[in-house]
Formats: structure tokens, sequence, C-alpha cells
């Protein structure tokens, strides 16, 4: 397990998933009003998948603690058959915790694991619904940009936006 602590904010980062992570995985989606069930499901299966496979799954995670509890995670993995690509899967911090730049530390510690495993983009995808536009907004204020829009992707006015950030060495670079 690794672990690394953030002695100003006291927030404890791991790499491992415990049992009880499922559970909270839940809690924290379904606290934020912006995850449908279907995406709830999703995540959750990714956790399971995860805690069966061990070191064989294709998902890596970074759970956020705080004062004992976990506060937000972030799901990624390398995209297959390509050369240097991963995606970041989900990014959520409970509402409760939100605002003390947990998802900023989450994001940050990601590009970093995804450097050292040899990675050099990140994509996002992400909806075009309101309810995710804090989340659009916080990938383009850590230099992610809108690389593609398609329309109507997840339903009629529920577009895919996709971001992209070209990571070496934790700076961004432009294409």
């Amino acid at each position: 397990m690794i672990k690394t602590r953030d002695a100003v904010k006291g927030i404890v980062l791991r790499e491992c998933i415990f049992p009880q992570d499922l559970g909270r995985v839940r809690e924290i989606l379904q606290g934020t009003n912006v995850f449908r069930v279907c995406e709830v499901d999703v995540a959750l299966e990714l956790v399971g998948d995860s805690m069966r496979e061990g070191k064989n799954t294709d998902y890596r995670f970074i759970f956020a603690d705080l004062d004992g509890k976990t506060a937000g995670y972030v799901c990624y993995g390398m995209i297959p058959m390509t050369d240097g690509r991963f995606d970041l899967y989900w990014l959520a911090v409970d509402r409760a915790f939100q605002g003390r730049g947990i998802a900023s530390l989450l994001t940050g510690r990601m590009e970093e694991r995804v450097i050292a495993l040899g990675g050099r983009r990140v994509y996002i995808d992400t909806s075009s619904r309101e309810p995710y536009r804090p989340a659009r907004d916080f990938y383009r204020l850590r230099n992610y940009r809108e690389v593609a829009r398609l329309q109507g992707y997840y339903a009629d006015g529920d577009d895919k936006v996709i971001f992209m950030k070209n990571i070496s060495g934790g700076c961004s670079q432009k294409i």
C-alpha cells in the first residue's frame, strides 16, 4: 500500500482498496446529486472488479482520506492499444469535503502516477448536462482542453464532452 500524507491539509492518499470503499464510493457518488443510477452502478462495478482482481485489474484508484473518512477518489487506467494514453474514469469528492482542494490533489497525484507508468496523455469523458458544468470548469482550470464533443451521445441534448491533457514531468504541453 502506498500512502502519502499532505501535512497542510491532513489528507492521506492511498492506492489500495479497502472493503468499506465499495459502500463509501456509493455514498459519495449518490451524495453529489449529479450521477444517474446507471453511472453509480458502473462505478461500483469497477471498484468491485478491482477488489476481486487485485493487481490484475485494468483500473487504478487513489482514495483521499480525511479525519478517518474517505472524502473522495479518482479511478483511472491505461487505454488499451494506445501508446501512453490513459483515461480518467471517475473523480468524485463527498459534498461535505468539497472546496478543500481534494479533487485537485487527487488529479495531481493521478497525473504523477500516469507519468510514472509511461503515460503521456490523459483523456476525460464527461456530460454536457448542466449538473456537470462544475466538473468541466474544474478540468479546464487544470489545463485540460476540450478536444471533442459528440452531439447527443448519452441522450438527446446530452453530449459527450472529451477533454485531454498532454502530461510530461507534471507540466502540460501544447500539441
